[in-house]
């Protein structure tokens, strides 16, 4: 946490592995959110021990609810992750800044862990300066809780140096606790860890560069794969951390070999929600037009495949 804070700021002391939750969807015309499934889903993340949730991510197809959903969501998450002893972040960005603030505000009031926000995605921020101002807007209309800017600059198309962010935005955002780190320039991800007199949480958000990142430094991560074949990640981690770097490189291999065959036919959530369904017991339901679904012979394709790296 920065230093300097305000005692109201809540201090976030998570580390380690994240998962970025799927919203899942009941089969109806409607594509309607299925809360129902979330205490199952939380339990069998916490049983694979990520202990670390986020939600309404990239993953979670957050830009695809409305307020109202999105706000139900965090609530029946907040319920799970409190039973189950888990880390709640949850991404507020994404749409008009009312309704960011909105967001903002409820995931407060329930008390959860973190906030994560993207940038204005249509006013996008073209400077440092721009960047504060805007994260300035979110920390004021949640002064509680730790607070962190969503980087996904291949998706958003904001390229601000994170570094240089971070070391700008130092003391002047009360709650900025950190960023996820969504790119593989790890060369800019290192000197994030840095930045700050080394105080932020910085989380890398690619599935496979894990081992080098960990190498360089990072202690944390937000990844996709957590949800469905969380066991990768962990060994990449256990391994690397206990120096069995052979062990560590191995599993880091199937891992990124996964990936490649998951989104081989599709975008990433699309191929992603089908390999959920596909390897576990808890089915999320399909994506959201505008995103593509998959053909079923696609889906057979992944399960062919998977089957044969996974067994």
């Amino acid at each position: 946490m920065l230093k300097n804070l305000s005692t109201m700021v809540k201090k976030f002391t998570f580390r380690g592995l994240m998962a970025p939750v799927f919203t899942a969807f009941n089969n109806d015309s409607a594509q309607s959110i299925n809360l129902n499934v979330i205490p199952a889903y939380s339990k069998y993340l916490a049983d694979a021990n990520i202990m670390g949730i986020l939600v309404q991510g990239t993953t979670g197809e957050g830009m695809s609810l409305t307020v109202d959903e999105r706000e139900k969501l965090t609530e029946s998450w907040a319920k799970a992750c409190k039973t189950n002893k888990q880390c709640l972040m949850v991404q507020v960005g994404g749409t008009v800044l009312p309704d960011v603030i909105r967001l903002a505000k409820h995931a407060e009031s329930l008390n959860v862990d973190a906030l994560l926000c993207l940038p204005e995605l249509f006013s996008k921020p073209k400077t440092v300066t721009e960047l504060i101002e805007y994260l300035k807007l979110i920390s004021e209309a949640a002064p509680n809780t730790p607070l962190f800017y969503y980087h996904l600059p291949l998706w958003t198309n904001v390229t601000i140096n994170m570094a240089d962010f971070l070391n700008a935005a130092y003391k002047k955002i009360p709650t900025l606790c950190g960023i996820k780190f969504t790119s593989t320039n790890l060369d800019e991800g290192t000197a994030c860890l840095k930045a700050g007199d080394g105080s932020y949480v910085i989380f890398l958000g690619a599935d496979q560069i894990m081992l080098g990142a960990f190498a360089l430094g990072f202690d944390s991560a937000i990844a996709t794969t957590f949800n469905m074949i969380p066991q990768k990640g962990q060994k990449i981690w256990e391994q690397f951390t206990k120096k069995n770097l052979e062990d560590a490189k191995c599993a880091q291999q199937t891992l990124t070999k996964s990936v490649d065959a998951i989104v081989k036919n599709g975008s990433w959530v699309s191929t992603m929600k089908t390999a959920m369904n596909i390897l576990t017991p808890i089915q999320v339901g399909d994506v959201r037009p505008p995103l593509k679904r998959l053909s079923q012979s696609e889906k057979q394709e992944m399960m062919n495949d998977l089957k044969q790296l996974l067994h």
